[in-house]
């Protein structure tokens, strides 16, 4: 295996797992994080956009999300938008500040996002063995080609499932490390 193909592959798997980092970083486990608006978009100027774009979000207290939107008339979309979110979260308007309490979390909405945590971990895996599939494929068409030797071809398969089996090994410690931050009250 060359060089640029090693180079994608790890590219590409690293970018599964980074894609991961952000889903888990979106979902709340009890402590405020500016993360957790990352979803939520507000319809402005004619056109979808992140709240991180509308104004400036803080973390002033463990358990308080606060949003100072730019635009005064954008307040009521930045609002509408974090309700919409489908975080159970219920914001609260001062003038051009949008304070977000962060209500502790009972244990079936923990249960959940466990869950939840659990499917964003599971896409993760099915994307890095997709890319897998794709490097291994490239590497038989070539030994059945003949632009690589029998030896070559299992020395490639082998690094290409020792990166899959690190890159998997991440998202599992991943996800336990958010499965105990999320179940711990």
């Amino acid at each position: 295996m060359d060089k640029a193909d090693r180079e994608d592959l790890t590219r590409r798997m690293e970018g599964a797992l980074a894609k991961l980092k952000s889903e888990f970083a979106s979902l709340r486990a009890g402590r405020a994080s500016p993360a957790m608006l990352d979803r939520a978009q507000a319809e402005a100027y004619g056109q979808m956009m992140p709240i991180e774009q509308l104004g400036t979000i803080q973390v002033p207290e463990p358990r308080l999300i606060s949003v100072q939107v730019w635009d005064k008339g954008l307040v009521g979309a930045v609002e509408k938008a974090i309700r919409d979110a489908d975080l159970g979260l219920n914001p609260v308007v001062e003038g051009q500040m949008v304070r977000i309490p962060i209500p502790p979390l009972n244990e079936e909405r923990r249960q959940e996002m466990a869950k939840s945590a659990g499917k964003y971990a599971e896409a993760a895996r099915v994307a890095v063995r997709n890319v897998r599939r794709d490097g291994m494929e490239k590497i038989r068409a070539r030994e059945k080609d003949g632009e690589m030797g029998k030896d070559e071809a299992h020395a490639a398969v082998n690094e290409i499932q020792a990166l899959t089996d690190r890159v998997i090994g991440e998202i599992g410690e991943l996800l336990g490390a958010k499965e105990k931050e999320i179940l711990q009250p």
